[in-house]
């Protein structure tokens, strides 16, 4: 019996090694993106059968790129060189500080680099990501500081009918706090969810920072899931794993602005919340900007701090239900109850610049108070990134 309970041991001792190291099997065991002291970058895969591979990011030129949405600005691409070992390379220039995103072109066909298990995932298209550090793109890492807490939470939404998920930032020290705090409720845009803010626009190392800056009052930031007919993100909901689209129904047809009290009854519920207008913000990108707009629009005395991020300020067909009714009558009862900021920024080459221009003008003939941000780029994260960095730090004050 001791002989056998000894084989068995044996058996487990070199077996569990094995199994552990079982994602190493086939494994590349090069450095790629290697980020060099004076900002230049080196991507390498390992592909001696390719008779081409190229590398596809933000980090080059744009080019024009055809979408269902019409030409808008898109990565360019770069090739690599392959040495006697199969090993294909590119070194850049010098990067400005920034978070990048990438992927591989290996003869035609798109792939992640296999070096880097670090992706990020926008609508249905998974991209790798690195920083260059320096600069804004600080905000953006994980320094030693003190951090928030980033929980996903269940809440229940009488207006949708179902339970949904939302995620949600407590600051710095909350857990331990008997403080009571204010909110930012941050939305996405289209083929966006309740991951997205937290992971393509990194609003907890954005916050982490600003707050241990002195930058930005600690804050809840609050971020739902504007897709009504979704209980959760894809993968994260009861619908469970399927591929992502970029409109859903019902997304820009008034039912989530109709629904939004049920966010705001759960956070203040269940959370230490200053309940006042005062103490509440709401801002977002693209159709996170509409429901921006339109919510802080519906309920005219509930938000001091309005930001439109690249919002999609555009007639809809489907815009005819009772949250659409009555804007001119309803902003302006926004506008006479008073607010401390209404935020708008925008890129130059954004596809939206002409209708935030237009809009622009209405609040100018209303004598309708704004603050107004003009970039460079266009309807890109590393726009709404820095929004969210310039945005945040004016809250509460």
């Amino acid at each position: 019996m001791k002989k056998q309970l000894f084989l068995l041991a044996l058996v487990l001792v070199v077996s569990l090694p094995i199994l552990a190291q079982e994602a190493l099997f086939n494994a590349q065991q090069l450095i790629s993106p290697e980020i060099h002291e004076d900002k230049t970058v080196t991507f390498r895969l390992f592909a001696p059968d390719a008779d081409l591979v190229e590398v596809t990011g933000d980090f080059l030129p744009t080019v024009k790129v055809e979408t269902p949405r019409g030409p808008m600005d898109g990565p360019g691409k770069a090739k690599l060189t392959k040495d006697e070992n199969g090993v294909w390379s590119l070194t850049t220039s010098t990067l400005d500080p920034e978070l990048y995103n990438y992927a591989f072109l290996v003869d035609g066909f798109k792939a992640t680099d296999p070096n880097n298990p670090f992706l990020i995932r926008d609508v249905a298209t998974a991209t790798n990501i690195f920083i260059v550090g320096g600069a804004h793109a600080d905000l953006f890492m994980t320094n030693d500081i003190p951090h928030g807490s980033v929980t996903r939470r269940w809440y229940d939404s009488p207006g949708l009918g179902m339970d949904r998920r939302i995620t949600i930032y407590t600051p710095p020290g909350y857990e331990k706090s008997a403080e009571t705090y204010p909110v930012l409720y941050l939305l996405h845009g289209a083929g966006g969810d309740e991951e997205a803010w937290i992971n393509l626009g990194r609003t907890a190392q954005i916050l982490d920072n600003l707050i241990a800056q002195g930058k930005a009052k600690p804050m809840i930031v609050v971020m739902p899931n504007g897709n009504v007919i979704q209980d959760g993100a894809p993968g994260e909901g009861s619908k469970n794993f399927y591929k992502p689209t970029f409109m859903v129904p019902k997304t820009m047809d008034g039912t989530y602005e109709g629904a939004f009290e049920d966010i705001i009854s759960f956070v203040e519920n269940n959370y230490r919340v200053k309940a006042d207008k005062s103490n509440r913000a709401i801002a977002g990108l693209s159709m996170g900007g509409y429901h921006t707009l339109h919510i802080s629009r519906y309920y005219p005395n509930t938000f001091d701090y309005i930001g439109l991020f690249s919002a999609a300020i555009m007639p809809r067909e489907d815009a005819t239900g009772k949250v659409y009714s009555n804007f001119d009558e309803t902003l302006q009862t926004q506008m006479d109850n008073g607010y401390e900021l209404y935020w708008i920024a925008i890129g130059k080459t954004d596809f939206l610049y002409d209708a935030n221009t237009e809009f622009r003008a209405k609040l100018d003939e209303m004598n309708m108070p704004y603050e107004y941000v003009e970039s460079e780029g266009g309807h890109t994260w590393r726009n709404w990134r820095v929004y969210l960095s310039q945005f945040a730090p004016q809250l509460f004050q």
